[in-house]
């Protein structure tokens, strides 16, 4: 499952455990609860991930993060930096995600794509395969399935 925050009806967190009335919410758990992988993807805002994305995985909790292989992306509009990586990182880690060591930052992200969306970069490119496949390996391997 794909999720664009952007296009989700989700409460502001204050701390509690049940938010009703958001069916976005709901989804949003369950499919996360179900997943055996994640990759969270961000834009880098002042120097860290996007508000809104910290508040979808405020949201959640260990019921649905713990045991998750997850994988990171950040794109900025300036240089590649690992800012929001390494926060992304942190929160992972406290909800006990395993977090992959291999980690992408897309800079100057306005000049990084083609018009049809592919990545200009080739080494970009390949660490994004390098990147797939360790989420797929470290996700079988933490399942027992190698």
């Amino acid at each position: 499952d794909i999720f664009d925050l952007r296009h989700m009806t989700l409460p502001l967190c204050n701390g509690e455990d049940e938010y009703p009335g958001y069916p976005d919410l709901v989804r949003l758990k369950e499919s996360v609860r179900a997943a055996d992988g994640l990759i969270l993807a961000t834009p880098e805002y002042h120097g860290s991930l996007s508000g809104v994305l910290k508040n979808a995985l405020d949201l959640m909790s260990f019921d649905e993060f713990s045991g998750k292989v997850t994988g990171l992306i950040s794109v900025l509009g300036g240089q590649s930096n690992s800012n929001a990586l390494n926060d992304m990182r942190l929160i992972m880690r406290w909800v006990h995600a395993w977090v992959i060591p291999e980690q992408i930052a897309i800079g100057q992200a306005w000049q990084a794509f083609g018009e049809d969306g592919k990545l200009l970069d080739e080494k970009l490119s390949s660490r994004f395969d390098q990147f797939a496949e360790s989420l797929v390996e470290n996700t079988k391997k933490l399942r027992g399935i190698l």
